[in-house]
């Protein structure tokens, strides 16, 4: 298992395959494993890196005042630890929001930018009411005792969701640390990168399932289409909010020639 060391926090990534590198960082209450639809398929083709963010997986745990542009500096040190330059960077759901801040404050480790049913921020993509219910229901998850924690996240499938994709999921949601959360949770819930998105240089796929609840392409993904001057839109039609699960071919369909037109 690679790892970096980062301020004495570890940041655990898989690794797999060869060619130009391809970077995944998931969303919440997931890690790494959540890309093994892609790590399996895209490996033929590219350098495919699938972390565990500080707080996740196999990685360290993260201070409660841990910041973006502190998740930002570790996807960074993992990018320059692979070492094969500037990287395809996917970010799904807040991964996509942790991949914005890494092209703030790193851009020449980006080659290019694939946004996936996320936000620039809660409170850059989504209404105020919207951030204080989603808000107010973390905290509700948050406040039960640790034997009954069970973090759940309504609305991030279309239709029924595939059964290995569910035990999958369990898994990980077993995983979940509820401090690191915690963390994640406030970061996600103020931060607004809408000053950002005219200033990205670098081409950017917007990849989003046509029918996300958490994340809906309307308004949310055509903010993104108006705002990044490079930027091309894809929906998978019939696709929630975990479109790399639901529908993995078209989706590694659509990441693979993405990637490979600007590789």
């Amino acid at each position: 298992m690679p790892a970096v060391r980062v301020d004495g926090i570890e940041v655990a990534y898989d690794r797999v395959g060869q060619g130009p590198p391809l970077v995944l960082a998931h969303g919440a209450t997931t890690d790494a494993r959540l890309f093994r639809p892609q790590t399996e398929d895209l490996a033929d083709e590219f350098t495919v890196v699938a972390w565990d963010e500080p707080g996740a997986g196999r990685s360290s745990d993260v201070p409660l005042s841990f910041t973006l542009a502190d998740y930002a500096r570790c996807l960074a040190a993992v990018i320059e630890d692979v070492d094969l330059g500037p990287a395809h960077v996917l970010g799904l759901s807040w991964g996509g929001t942790v991949v914005l801040e890494l092209y703030r404050h790193h851009p020449a480790l980006v080659r290019t930018l694939l946004l996936v049913d996320t936000y620039a921020g809660w409170k850059g993509s989504l209404p105020a009411a919207e951030v204080r219910s989603r808000v107010e229901g973390a905290e509700r998850m948050l406040a039960v005792p640790a034997e009954a924690f069970a973090p759940t996240m309504p609305g991030l499938f279309a239709g029924r969701p595939p059964a290995d994709a569910v035990r999958l999921l369990s898994v990980m949601s077993a995983d979940t640390r509820p401090r690191s959360m915690r963390t994640e949770l406030t970061v996600m819930a103020e931060a607004d990168q809408r000053d950002l998105l005219p200033k990205i240089g670098v081409p950017t796929l917007l990849l989003w399932g046509e029918l996300d609840a958490r994340s809906p392409v309307e308004p949310v993904a055509h903010q993104f289409l108006e705002a990044v001057p490079r930027a091309t839109l894809v929906v998978l039609p019939g696709v929630g909010h975990l479109s790399n699960v639901e529908a993995p071919e078209p989706f590694n369909r659509t990441v693979r020639e993405f990637c490979r037109a600007h590789s």
